[in-house]
């Protein structure tokens, strides 16, 4: 699959959940192994007029799914991903749209993660994402493992 017709299968699957659809988050993205992500303030804003932790932990979880799905798209599999388990950090106060990045974390080989899928059925990599403040620092980070179960 091309990696517009592959931005435009997650477009559509971002759509068709109703937690992220609400959201308001859309696929603003793809290059050079990062996916980017982004959604309104005012659809995820708290009482204190910043966004909602729980919004900033979804926006980079799906980021973090979106990557992994992205990038089964484009390699020609078909499988389901999940997350795992997932590690958050709040470093500030968002006051303004939300905007989030995945990638795969550091030492993790995309290669051996298909090839692990397609011997076994299954795999697990390690995804980074943040939401970026409007300076480029880090609002909110997220480090998580993430399993791709093939299609049969």
């Amino acid at each position: 699959m091309n990696a517009e017709a592959a931005l435009e299968r997650l477009r559509a699957y971002c759509r068709g959940m109703p937690p992220v659809a609400a959201m308001q988050v859309e696929v603003a993205g793809y290059a050079d192994g990062v996916l980017r992500l982004t959604a309104p303030l005012a659809r995820n804003v708290n009482d204190k007029g910043t966004a909602f932790g729980g919004s900033l932990t979804s926006l980079m979880t799906v980021a973090g799914w979106g990557r992994i799905t992205l990038g089964l798209d484009l390699a020609g599999e078909s499988a389901e991903v999940y997350v795992a388990d997932s590690n958050i950090r709040y470093l500030a106060p968002l006051r303004s749209d939300l905007q989030a990045e995945a990638r795969l974390a550091p030492g993790e080989s995309w290669e051996t993660f298909l090839a692990t899928l397609r011997q076994r059925g299954r795999a697990r990599i390690q995804v980074e994402a943040v939401v970026c403040l409007p300076d480029g620092g880090a609002a909110t980070t997220l480090s998580g493992r993430f399993v791709a179960i093939a299609r049969r």
